[in-house]
C-alpha cells in the first residue's frame, strides 16, 4: 500500500502539492485525474524521487520513501510508465524492454519476462528488431508498458496512457490495465479520460490546484458531479 500524507512538493520556490493525503491499496487501481496544471504529474514525481517533497511524507508499505532516489525506486518494487512514452529510440523494442530489467536484481529473469512481454503485447513481438523510434504512438505507448512491466513492479505508475491515441488503441490498452488489475498488480493511473478512467478504477482522487477536491470508490463516483468539480463549476 503506498500512503501520501499532507504530502507539499514543487519545483524551487514555487509550490505545487498542498498537504495533499491519498492512500493506493494493494492489488488495487487507483485513479488520479484533474485539468492540466493540476499538480498530478507533480504528484507522480514526487512519489518517483524527482521532485522534492518539502513537507508530509510518502510510505510503501509502512516503509519511508521520501529522500529514496529515483535509481533505488526499482529496490522497492515501484517502476512509473511516464507521459509521452520515452522510449530509447535508437534501440530496438526488444533492447528496449530489457532496459526495463537492468537491475542486476532481474537480469536473471529476462528471458521470461520477454515471453510474458510479448504475450501480453503481441505487436511487439513482431517488431521485436525494429528501431523503437519508427513505431507509431500506440505501438510505443504499448512499448513503454511491457518495459514498465519488466522489472515486475509491486506498484507501477502509469501517467496519461491514452493521450494522442486512436479509439481502438486506447480500447487495448484499457483492456490489459483490466488483466494487469485482475492480476493482483497495484496501479496509480493519471488519466485526462474521466469516463474509462473511473469504469477501470477502485478508487478515483480528483486533483485541482495542487489539492485533493475529491476521494471516493470509484463504484460511488457520480460523472456529472465529477465533471462539475473538474472544470470548478
Amino acid at each position: 500500500m503506498l500512503e501520501l500524507d499532507q504530502v507539499r512538493a514543487g519545483y524551487g520556490a514555487i509550490n505545487v502539492l498542498w498537504d495533499v493525503s491519498l492512500r493506493a491499496e494493494a492489488g488495487q487501481l487507483t485513479t488520479i485525474i484533474g485539468p492540466n496544471g493540476a499538480g498530478k504529474t507533480t504528484l507522480l514525481r514526487a512519489i518517483m524521487g524527482l521532485v522534492p517533497v518539502t513537507a508530509g511524507e510518502i510510505r510503501l508499505n509502512g516503509e519511508r520513501l521520501n529522500g529514496t532516489p529515483t535509481w533505488e525506486m526499482a529496490d522497492h518494487g515501484i517502476a512509473m510508465i511516464p507521459e509521452g512514452r520515452m522510449v530509447f529510440r535508437d534501440m530496438s523494442v526488444e533492447e528496449n524492454l530489457i532496459m526495463g530489467a537492468f537491475h542486476k536484481s532481474h537480469r536473471a529473469h529476462v528471458k521470461r519476462r520477454l515471453e510474458e512481454a510479448y504475450e501480453m503485447f503481441p505487436r511487439l513481438r513482431e517488431r521485436r528488431t525494429q528501431l523503437a523510434g519508427s513505431l507509431s504512438g500506440g505501438e510505443a505507448q504499448m512499448l513503454a508498458m511491457a518495459r514498465g512491466l519488466m522489472s515486475d513492479p509491486r506498484l507501477l505508475i502509469i501517467d496519461e496512457p491514452s493521450l494522442g491515441l486512436a479509439p481502438l488503441i486506447v480500447n487495448e490498452l484499457f483492456e490489459i490495465l483490466e488483466r494487469l488489475k485482475a492480476g493482483g498488480r497495484t496501479i496509480i493511473l493519471v488519466e485526462q479520460n474521466t469516463e474509462r478512467a473511473v469504469a477501470v478504477a477502485d478508487h478515483v482522487y480528483l486533483v485541482q490546484s495542487g489539492r485533493v477536491a475529491l476521494s471516493q470508490v470509484a463504484s460511488e463516483v457520480k460523472l456529472k458531479h465529477l465533471h462539475e468539480l473538474y472544470f470548478a463549476r
